[in-house]
Protein backbone atom coordinates (compact mmCIF):
# COMPACT_ATOMS: atom_id res chain seq x y z
CA UNK A 1 0.00 0.00 0.00
CA UNK A 2 1.48 3.32 -1.11
CA UNK A 3 1.66 6.01 1.57
CA UNK A 4 0.60 9.47 0.52
CA UNK A 5 3.72 11.51 1.14
CA UNK A 6 1.68 14.53 2.31
CA UNK A 7 0.19 12.50 5.17
CA UNK A 8 3.63 11.89 6.71
CA UNK A 9 4.61 14.14 9.64
CA UNK A 10 6.58 17.12 8.41
CA UNK A 11 5.26 16.74 4.87
CA UNK A 12 2.01 18.41 5.84
CA UNK A 13 1.38 21.70 4.07
CA UNK A 14 0.54 24.55 6.45
CA UNK A 15 -0.52 28.15 6.11
CA UNK A 16 1.58 30.62 8.08
CA UNK A 17 0.91 34.17 9.15
CA UNK A 18 3.52 36.50 10.65
CA UNK A 19 1.94 39.31 12.66
CA UNK A 20 2.43 42.22 15.03
CA UNK A 21 0.18 41.93 18.06
CA UNK A 22 -0.92 44.85 20.27
CA UNK A 23 -0.50 44.55 24.05
CA UNK A 24 -3.25 42.76 25.97
CA UNK A 25 -5.24 45.82 27.07
CA UNK A 26 -5.45 47.14 23.50
CA UNK A 27 -6.19 43.64 22.15
CA UNK A 28 -9.14 43.41 24.55
CA UNK A 29 -10.38 46.86 23.51
CA UNK A 30 -10.29 45.87 19.83
CA UNK A 31 -11.79 42.43 20.55
CA UNK A 32 -14.80 44.13 22.16
CA UNK A 33 -15.25 46.31 19.01
CA UNK A 34 -15.14 43.15 16.88
CA UNK A 35 -17.68 41.46 19.15
CA UNK A 36 -19.99 44.47 19.07
CA UNK A 37 -19.77 44.56 15.26
CA UNK A 38 -20.50 40.82 15.04
CA UNK A 39 -23.65 41.15 17.13
CA UNK A 40 -24.94 44.40 15.64
CA UNK A 41 -24.52 43.42 12.00
CA UNK A 42 -25.04 39.66 12.38
CA UNK A 43 -21.50 38.98 11.15
CA UNK A 44 -20.19 36.21 13.45
CA UNK A 45 -16.89 35.98 11.53
CA UNK A 46 -15.96 39.44 12.91
CA UNK A 47 -15.30 37.74 16.26
CA UNK A 48 -12.83 35.27 14.78
CA UNK A 49 -9.12 35.85 15.08
CA UNK A 50 -7.16 37.84 17.61
CA UNK A 51 -6.42 41.48 16.75
CA UNK A 52 -3.20 41.71 14.73
CA UNK A 53 -1.42 43.45 11.86
CA UNK A 54 -0.37 40.96 9.18
CA UNK A 55 3.21 41.21 7.84
CA UNK A 56 3.44 38.18 5.54
CA UNK A 57 1.27 35.17 4.71
CA UNK A 58 2.74 32.06 3.14
CA UNK A 59 2.23 28.30 2.72
CA UNK A 60 5.03 25.83 3.35
CA UNK A 61 5.72 22.25 4.43
CA UNK A 62 5.85 21.95 8.20
CA UNK A 63 9.32 20.38 7.99
CA UNK A 64 10.64 23.79 6.84
CA UNK A 65 9.34 25.52 9.97
CA UNK A 66 12.56 25.38 11.99
CA UNK A 67 14.66 26.85 9.17
CA UNK A 68 12.13 29.63 8.64
CA UNK A 69 11.96 30.34 12.38
CA UNK A 70 15.77 30.60 12.58
CA UNK A 71 15.78 33.07 9.70
CA UNK A 72 12.98 35.16 11.28
CA UNK A 73 14.90 35.20 14.57
CA UNK A 74 17.89 36.72 12.75
CA UNK A 75 15.70 39.42 11.19
CA UNK A 76 14.03 40.20 14.53
CA UNK A 77 17.34 40.42 16.42
CA UNK A 78 18.47 43.24 14.15
CA UNK A 79 15.21 45.22 14.46
CA UNK A 80 14.59 47.90 17.08
CA UNK A 81 11.21 48.03 18.84
CA UNK A 82 8.95 50.76 17.41
CA UNK A 83 5.72 52.57 18.16
CA UNK A 84 2.53 51.74 16.24
CA UNK A 85 -0.28 54.35 16.19
CA UNK A 86 -3.85 53.31 15.38
CA UNK A 87 -6.51 55.84 14.46
CA UNK A 88 -10.15 55.61 13.32
CA UNK A 89 -11.54 53.19 10.75
CA UNK A 90 -11.03 52.45 7.08
CA UNK A 91 -12.53 49.97 4.63
CA UNK A 92 -12.10 47.90 1.49
CA UNK A 93 -15.43 48.51 -0.24
CA UNK A 94 -18.05 45.78 -0.08
CA UNK A 95 -16.20 43.33 2.22
CA UNK A 96 -13.81 44.62 4.94
CA UNK A 97 -13.77 47.21 7.74
CA UNK A 98 -10.55 47.83 9.65
CA UNK A 99 -8.69 50.10 12.06
CA UNK A 100 -6.16 52.39 10.32
CA UNK A 101 -2.45 52.01 11.06
CA UNK A 102 -1.02 55.54 11.03
CA UNK A 103 2.68 54.79 11.51
CA UNK A 104 3.79 52.76 8.52
CA UNK A 105 7.47 53.50 7.92
CA UNK A 106 8.93 51.20 10.59
CA UNK A 107 6.61 48.35 9.54
CA UNK A 108 7.57 48.85 5.89
CA UNK A 109 11.24 48.61 6.91
CA UNK A 110 10.51 45.38 8.82
CA UNK A 111 8.72 43.85 5.81
CA UNK A 112 11.65 44.85 3.59
CA UNK A 113 13.98 42.86 5.87
CA UNK A 114 11.54 39.93 5.95
CA UNK A 115 11.74 39.71 2.17
CA UNK A 116 15.30 38.40 2.57
CA UNK A 117 13.68 35.17 3.85
CA UNK A 118 11.21 34.78 0.99
CA UNK A 119 13.09 31.93 -0.71
CA UNK A 120 12.34 29.79 2.38
CA UNK A 121 8.66 30.79 2.30
CA UNK A 122 7.81 29.96 -1.28
CA UNK A 123 6.76 26.68 -2.86
CA UNK A 124 6.42 25.85 -6.55
CA UNK A 125 2.70 26.63 -6.31
CA UNK A 126 2.50 29.49 -3.84
CA UNK A 127 4.57 32.64 -3.39
CA UNK A 128 4.55 34.46 -0.03
CA UNK A 129 2.28 37.50 0.18
CA UNK A 130 4.03 40.43 1.87
CA UNK A 131 1.66 43.07 3.20
CA UNK A 132 1.98 46.53 1.67
CA UNK A 133 -1.15 48.12 3.10
CA UNK A 134 -1.10 47.77 6.89
CA UNK A 135 -4.34 47.67 8.84
CA UNK A 136 -5.97 45.90 11.76
CA UNK A 137 -9.12 44.03 10.65
CA UNK A 138 -12.40 44.49 12.51
CA UNK A 139 -14.60 42.48 10.12
CA UNK A 140 -13.76 40.65 6.89
CA UNK A 141 -15.69 38.66 4.27
CA UNK A 142 -18.78 40.78 4.85
CA UNK A 143 -21.80 40.58 2.60
CA UNK A 144 -22.32 43.85 0.68
CA UNK A 145 -25.39 44.67 2.81
CA UNK A 146 -23.45 44.10 6.08
CA UNK A 147 -20.60 46.19 4.76
CA UNK A 148 -22.88 49.09 3.79
CA UNK A 149 -24.65 49.20 7.15
CA UNK A 150 -21.41 48.73 9.08
CA UNK A 151 -19.46 51.34 7.13
CA UNK A 152 -22.29 53.86 7.45
CA UNK A 153 -21.68 53.75 11.21
CA UNK A 154 -17.93 53.09 11.44
CA UNK A 155 -16.92 55.75 8.91
CA UNK A 156 -18.02 58.31 11.54
CA UNK A 157 -16.68 56.55 14.61
CA UNK A 158 -13.37 57.44 16.24
CA UNK A 159 -10.71 55.16 17.66
CA UNK A 160 -7.21 55.78 18.97
CA UNK A 161 -4.70 53.30 20.29
CA UNK A 162 -0.96 52.81 20.35
CA UNK A 163 1.46 50.09 21.27
CA UNK A 164 5.16 49.37 21.17
CA UNK A 165 5.89 46.56 18.73
CA UNK A 166 8.65 44.68 20.55
CA UNK A 167 8.23 41.35 18.79
CA UNK A 168 6.49 39.55 15.94
CA UNK A 169 4.51 36.34 16.20
CA UNK A 170 4.42 33.39 13.79
CA UNK A 171 1.05 31.63 13.50
CA UNK A 172 0.28 28.33 11.77
CA UNK A 173 -2.74 26.38 10.65
CA UNK A 174 -2.76 23.08 8.74
CA UNK A 175 -4.00 23.56 5.19
CA UNK A 176 -7.78 23.37 5.26
CA UNK A 177 -7.79 23.63 9.06
CA UNK A 178 -9.65 26.19 11.13
CA UNK A 179 -7.93 28.78 13.30
CA UNK A 180 -4.25 29.65 13.68
CA UNK A 181 -2.02 28.42 16.51
CA UNK A 182 0.96 30.42 17.78
CA UNK A 183 4.28 28.83 16.81
CA UNK A 184 6.97 31.21 18.06
CA UNK A 185 7.51 34.81 19.12
CA UNK A 186 10.57 36.70 17.84
CA UNK A 187 11.80 39.59 20.01
CA UNK A 188 13.17 42.77 18.40
CA UNK A 189 16.61 43.29 19.98
CA UNK A 190 18.22 46.05 17.92
CA UNK A 191 21.49 44.09 17.83
CA UNK A 192 24.04 44.26 15.04
CA UNK A 193 23.60 40.85 13.44
CA UNK A 194 26.45 39.61 11.30
CA UNK A 195 25.05 37.20 8.74
CA UNK A 196 27.78 34.91 7.58
CA UNK A 197 27.20 32.94 4.42
CA UNK A 198 27.05 29.75 6.48
CA UNK A 199 24.15 31.04 8.57
CA UNK A 200 22.01 31.49 5.46
CA UNK A 201 21.84 27.82 4.62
Amino acid sequence: MKTDILSLPGYRMCEYLLVLQPHEELRNKIASIKKEFAQKFEAPSAEWGKPHIALVKFSQLQMMEERIANRLKMVAMAMPAFKVELRDFGSFPTHTIYINVETKVAIQMLVKHLKTAQSLMKTKEVKPHFTENFYLPVARQLLPSQYEKGWLEYSHRHFTGRFIAGSMLLLRKPEGGKGYQAVEKFEFMNMPVVTTQGALF
